[in-house]
């Protein structure tokens, strides 16, 4: 079985031809609330479970590239504290960066692989990513791409929580997006800006 996955699974996995076939597939899913607490699910996981959350939503993307012979990697979006990191796959086509997304926001979503440098993918997050509360923009660096096949493939069928590829992510080097001297410079989302980002597309029904 590749990937120690079943005929099942890997059925469905040879449907993801494309990162737009991926990202169609993820967004099919309904987003994963955590209502039992944090989770850090497996490919083989979010395929039984049917949700998936950002990091969730990554690793299944990195797998389906990574069956057809892309390299699986994965980025951590580092957001200022009280928000949340985000985390994306990375692909390319002729020689431009593209990423695919699991998120329940309106925004932080699938790339097109428009993007010269990865700097240039992160940045295309940055003005749309705000707190709910007061519209303080909050993205401020991205990690080098974590390269899954370094962790070997066991993750893509485990059964615990994954939370060591977290932990190896958050350890990557960041590169910081906003000049030091201009962190005073960067105005907050207008109101018409918050009322767009509290769209969510899944509802939390706890």
């Amino acid at each position: 079985m590749m990937f120690s996955l079943d005929g099942k699974e890997l059925a469905v996995f040879k449907k993801l031809s494309s990162p737009i076939k991926i990202q169609d597939f993820l967004d099919s899913l309904p987003f994963n609330h955590e209502r039992h607490g944090e989770t850090h699910m497996s490919p083989r996981r979010v395929l039984r479970e049917r949700k998936a959350h950002c990091i969730e939503g990554a690793l299944f993307a990195a797998t389906a590239l990574w069956l057809y012979g892309e390299k699986p990697l994965i980025m951590d979006l580092a957001a200022q504290r009280p928000d949340d990191d985000h985390v994306v796959a990375l692909y390319k086509r002729n020689g431009y960066w593209g990423a695919i997304s699991k998120t329940n926001h309106a925004v932080l979503r699938f790339r097109d692989p428009i993007y010269k440098t990865l700097r240039e993918l992160a940045l295309s997050y940055f003005h749309e990513w705000f707190l709910d509360t007061n519209g303080k923009k909050t993205l401020r660096s991205y990690s080098t791409p974590l390269n899954l096949r370094t962790l070997g493939s066991k993750w893509i069928s485990a059964e615990e929580e994954l939370w060591y590829i977290d932990t190896r992510l958050n350890a990557l080097p960041h590169i910081a997006l906003i000049p030091r001297n201009n962190e005073r410079s960067i105005r907050r989302a207008d109101n018409m800006e918050q009322k767009a980002g509290a769209l969510v597309e899944w509802k939390n029904r706890t």
